[in-house]
């Protein structure tokens, strides 16, 4: 299963008339990161960046000026996400931002049954908040203190981080299928985060193989030097 936790960073909050100013994206297979991210900054053209937006995420519009538009870097948006889910933190903001510029385009949006909102899975597990994603790292023990503005790439990276734990932790990526609700009561499963899956361990005769090529796990591996030793990926690295 492939999913792409991603982040964007805008000009203002209203999607009729702010724009996208930065994307950043990280790839998961089942779960576990590949090593494949993206992350573009992008021109607004005439819409100037909102002083309250330039307060949380520090991009001006000095910087943004020799960025490509939108409509020539969605192909590649587009190529990268192919068929995968969108998980975002408060998804309903980012993706109306999405649908707001493949529209500009002539582009079709991103239908919702495509879209994971794990604001929404976080306020279901955690009903007494906060739910921000500062609030969740320190939940999960997360390290965020590299983290003193927005950053669409550093956001993805850091959600990344929080989903796996809210979906299970170590466990959930090395040894999770997902089986239908109805299969969970058939087999008299308690577990259960989300509305659509829910994630058990299934005992197998032999582990599988590794899906990822070498030159996957060698991305892989690269990112998780890049996060540093208090990452939780560093963890599961360690394990045999």
């Amino acid at each position: 299963m492939r999913e792409i936790i991603f982040d964007t960073e805008t000009t203002g909050l209203d999607n009729r008339a702010d724009r996208i100013i930065e994307i950043g994206g990280i790839e998961l297979f089942n779960h576990f990161p590949t090593g494949n991210t993206i992350h573009i900054f992008i021109n607004p053209g005439d819409q100037k960046v909102h002083p309250d937006a330039l307060a949380v995420h520090g991009i001006t519009d000095e910087f943004l000026k020799d960025k490509k538009p939108f409509a020539d870097v969605a192909e590649e948006i587009l190529t990268f996400f192919g068929d995968a889910k969108w998980i975002a933190h408060n998804a309903t903001f980012d993706m109306g931002f999405i649908n707001a510029e493949f529209a500009r385009i002539g582009l079709p949006p991103i239908l919702p049954e495509r879209v994971l909102d794990t604001l929404s899975m976080a306020r279901r597990k955690h009903p007494m908040g906060p739910n921000s994603l500062d609030a969740l790292c320190r939940r999960y023990g997360i390290d965020n203190s590299h983290r003193t503005k927005h950053g669409a790439l550093l956001d993805s990276e850091l959600l990344a981080e929080v989903y796996i734990e809210m979906i299970g932790g170590r466990q959930a990526a090395f040894g999770l299928s997902t089986v239908s609700k109805s299969n969970q009561a058939a087999r008299g499963d308690m577990a259960g985060d989300d509305d659509e899956v829910i994630a058990a361990v299934l005992e197998r005769p032999r582990p599988l193989g590794s899906r990822l090529s070498q030159t996957e796990e060698q991305a892989h591996e690269a990112l998780v030097a890049k996060l540093g030793e208090k990452s939780i990926w560093a963890k599961y690295a360690n394990l045999d």
